[in-house]
């Protein structure tokens, strides 16, 4: 079986990409598996660029391929915003209840026809001494005034997909997986994968 370690310790994040993976004869590691490992500084200005160097980093220190993503909510009545710093909004790094308690925040006077945003997601694939591949992954939708749903993570409970009358925090995850930015993005992968043989 094919290893590939996951640049994330995100568990939720690790998850959702297990999901997908599920059956692709790979075994999925995440960074909980090299604790030696030193943190990832995501100072990139993009999603692309955040991406590129978790792979690129976490490839060279392992010498096994890597995947890294760098994903996040894009709200176009606060021009992008959060845009590459959604993790990290309110100040600490993966605070779910903050981050989503400062976007409501943000948005308290913006009316329902102007809460468009799309969570976007750039997918870095780098092979030791074969480069590395980028794959994009965007779904759209709206913020609400208040959370729903108990599923998923981050911004989930607050955006409404398009075309659908659940959040994705209400969404099962194999449905989740098959809207998100992260399922478009990691299904290019599996395809990459089958094709090049990681």
């Amino acid at each position: 079986m094919t290893e590939l370690v996951v640049a994330t310790r995100n568990a939720g994040k690790l998850r959702e990409i297990r999901h997908l993976l599920a059956g692709e004869g790979i075994a999925v590691l995440g960074l909980e598996a090299f604790p030696e490992l030193p943190e990832v500084i995501e100072d990139g200005a993009t999603f692309a660029a955040n991406a590129r160097k978790k792979a690129e980093t976490i490839a060279q220190l392992t010498g096994r391929p890597c995947l890294a993503d760098d994903s996040g909510l894009m709200v176009a009545a606060l021009k992008g915003a959060p845009g590459v710093h959604s993790a990290r909004y309110a100040g600490m790094q993966g605070n779910d209840a903050a981050n989503n308690a400062r976007l409501l925040q943000e948005l308290a006077s913006v009316p329902d026809s102007q809460r468009q945003a799309a969570f976007c997601c750039v997918m870095a694939l780098c092979r030791p001494g074969a480069g590395t591949t980028l794959f994009e992954g965007r779904v759209t939708g709206r913020i609400l005034h208040a959370p729903r749903g108990d599923g998923g993570f981050g911004y989930d409970p607050l955006f409404l997909v398009d075309g659908c009358e659940q959040t994705m925090a209400e969404l099962p995850l194999a449905e989740k997986n098959r809207l998100s930015h992260r399922g478009q993005a990691l299904r290019q992968v599996i395809v990459e994968l089958a094709s090049q043989q990681v």
